[in-house]
C-alpha cells in the first residue's frame, strides 16, 4: 500500500478511536448538568404529575436536577419536535403519553416524525387500562350484555369516550373491530363532561382509563363492565378481564421514556436502570395508583418492543376506520 494511502488510514482510525474514547468518557461521567423533562401536557394534568413524580426521583439518584418542560398542543407534536431537534447527549427527555407515540403520527400531518427512527425508547413507567362502564340503572351487567344490545340496534347503542382519537375511542372501536357489533361512538370534549353523560343515562355506555372511573364504580354510581387488562390488577378486583370476552382485547393508555435518536446506549442503559430504581419506591406505586396507573419496570428492550407492538396495534385500528390525518 502507497504510504499516503496507509498514512490517511491510519489518521482514520486513530481519530475514530479518539472519537469513541471521547465519547464513552463523557458516558461515564454523565450526568453533569440538569436534564430537562419533555412533557406533551399541560401542568396539573396526569401526565405532568406522573413525570413530576418521576423527575423527581431521577433528581436525586442522579444527583442532577431534572426540570420539567411542558410543551402541550397539537397532539404532542410540540414537545416531539423539540425533543427530536436536541443532541442526543443525555440532556434532554420526553415523557410522553400513549396517544403521542401511537395515534398522532397517523392522525395529524403536521407529525413529521417516527418513534421508532426518530427517537431512542428508554423505558416504560406505567399503563392505565381501559375500563368499560354504564350507569347503575343499565341492564347490561357485563360486555357480553353491551355488545349483544348492540348487535340487536346497530348504531343505535352509545358508547362514549373523553376524545376523538384518544386511547379510550380506540378502546371502543377495537370492542366493535373484534365482535362485529356496530356502537354509535359517542366523544366528549373531556373526561368530565363524558362521566357525567354516562352516569346521567344520556349514554349507554362509557370508557376510560381506569383512574377517573374506579371510584365511581365503587360507590355504585356506575357498573363495570370489564377492564382491558391481561391480568386482575390490584384495586380492580372482581372486575371482568375484557379478553375473557374478545381475546386479545388488552388496552391501556402508559406513559414511556424517550431520548433522541443517537443516544449513547450507556446513557440509555444508565437511565432505564434509575427509572426502575424508582418505580419499585411504594411512595411511587400509591402515587400512581391514585391515577388509576400501575408500574412497568422492564429493561430498554422490554420498552422498545412494548411501544412496537402498540404502534401496530393502534395503527391497525385506525387504518381499519378509514382515519385519515388532519
Amino acid at each position: 500500500m502507497p504510504f499516503k494511502a496507509l498514512f490517511k488510514l491510519t489518521l482514520a482510525a486513530a481519530l475514530c478511536g479518539t472519537a469513541a474514547f471521547n465519547a464513552a468518557a463523557q458516558t461515564a461521567t454523565w450526568p453533569q448538568k440538569q436534564i430537562r423533562l419533555l412533557v406533551a401536557a399541560p401542568a396539573g394534568s396526569a401526565p405532568d404529575l406522573i413525570a413530576r413524580i418521576i423527575g423527581d426521583k431521577l433528581s436525586k439518584q442522579l444527583g442532577q436536577p431534572v426540570v420539567i418542560d411542558n410543551r402541550p398542543g397539537a397532539g404532542g407534536i410540540v414537545a416531539m419536535a423539540m425533543l427530536k431537534s436536541a443532541p442526543p447527549d443525555g440532556y434532554t427527555l420526553a415523557i410522553p403519553q400513549a396517544a403521542v407515540v401511537v395515534v398522532t403520527p397517523f392522525t395529524y400531518k403536521e407529525a413529521k416524525y417516527d418513534i421508532e427512527r426518530d427517537f431512542e425508547t428508554f423505558a416504560v413507567v406505567g399503563k392505565t387500562p381501559m375500563l368499560f362502564v354504564t350507569n347503575a340503572a343499565n341492564p347490561a351487567k357485563n360486555l357480553p350484555d353491551a355488545i349483544a344490545m348492540a348487535k340487536v340496534k346497530p348504531e343505535q347503542v352509545a358508547i362514549g369516550n373523553p376524545t376523538r382519537t384518544s386511547i379510550p375511542h380506540l378502546a371502543a372501536e377495537l370492542v366493535g373491530i373484534k365482535s362485529a357489533a356496530k356502537f354509535q361512538q359517542v366523544s366528549f370534549a373531556n373526561t368530565g363532561q363524558g362521566v357525567q353523560a354516562v352516569v346521567g343515562g344520556d349514554i349507554a355506555f362509557y370508557v376510560d382509563g381506569a383512574g377517573p372511573l374506579i371510584q365511581l364504580v365503587k360507590s355504585g354510581r356506575l357498573r363495570a363492565l370489564a377492564v382491558a387488562s391481561e391480568t386482575e390488577l390490584p384495586g380492580l378486583e372482581g372486575i371482568p378481564l375484557a379478553n375473557k370476552t374478545e381475546p386479545g382485547l388488552n388496552v391501556y393508555g402508559w406513559f414511556s421514556m424517550q431520548a433522541p435518536k443517537g443516544t449513547p446506549a450507556a446513557v440509555l442503559q444508565r437511565l432505564n436502570v434509575e427509572v426502575n430504581a424508582a418505580l419499585q419506591q411504594p411512595d411511587v406505586i400509591s402515587k400512581f395508583r391514585e391515577f388509576g396507573t400501575y408500574i412497568t419496570p422492564g429493561s430498554v428492550a422490554d420498552a422498545q418492543n412494548f411501544v412496537k407492538s402498540e404502534t401496530a396495534l393502534f395503527g391497525g385500528v385506525i387504518r381499519t376506520l378509514g382515519l385519515q390525518p388532519e
